[in-house]
């Protein structure tokens, strides 16, 4: 049987700490400065995009490569999907 949460009422240092950060924060995002924006050269950023994510030369606009990312984000989602898996079966063996 679960019980029901309950709020821990332990030090303020932790509450004052976390707005003493957001007030820091909020300064540094509403006193940085921004220079113009620029646009984007002619040509596909959708193609750009994909060509950058596989690390393949043919991209209108220069950019990173990025496959070592996608690599890993592809074997964390699969840890998450099989650990998803493991957690729906039922003890007996069954599943839902």
């Amino acid at each position: 049987m679960t019980s029901r949460p309950e709020l821990h009422r332990g030090s303020k240092v932790a509450g004052i700490l976390a707005v003493g950060l957001f007030g820091f924060l909020a300064a540094v995002f509403l006193t940085a400065g921004f220079g113009p924006p620029q646009g984007f050269p002619e040509g596909s950023i959708t193609r750009s995009i994909g060509y950058a994510m596989f690390n393949l030369p043919g991209g209108d606009v220069d950019s990173e490569g990025f496959l070592v990312a996608f690599v890993l984000i592809a074997v964390v989602l699969d840890a998450a999907l099989d650990g998803a898996v493991m957690l729906a079966k039922r003890e007996d063996g069954e599943d839902y």
